[in-house]
């Protein structure tokens, strides 16, 4: 009768490890800070600063245009009015106003 050695200590050993190994890098690999789940994460958060980055653009624009609009090259008298009256709190003798 023969009889079957058991597997070795090593050889159980050695599995485990690579094993341990496999799990750690696929975990890695999925939540890490270079994995799957962080590039979702950054590429959401980009969409989210282009479309700030489109309404700031508007926004510099905007304020560029009044800008231009109370320069001294090009004067908008309606526009010099409207914040002259809203700054000094003043209003017209023809005016009603409304609160």
């Amino acid at each position: 009768m023969t009889r079957i050695a058991p597997p070795a200590l090593g050889t159980f050993t050695f599995f485990a490890v690579a094993f341990a190994l496999c799990v750690y890098f696929t975990f890695a690999a999925v939540q890490g800070d270079f994995g799957l789940f962080r590039r979702v994460e950054i590429t959401a958060e980009a969409e989210a600063l282009q479309l700030q980055l489109i309404q700031v653009k508007a926004d510099v624009e905007q304020m560029e245009n009044l800008t231009r609009r109370l320069s001294d090259n090009y004067l908008d008298l309606d526009l010099l009015d409207e914040q002259a009256r809203s700054v000094l709190g003043m209003v017209r003798a023809d005016e009603i106003i409304i609160r």
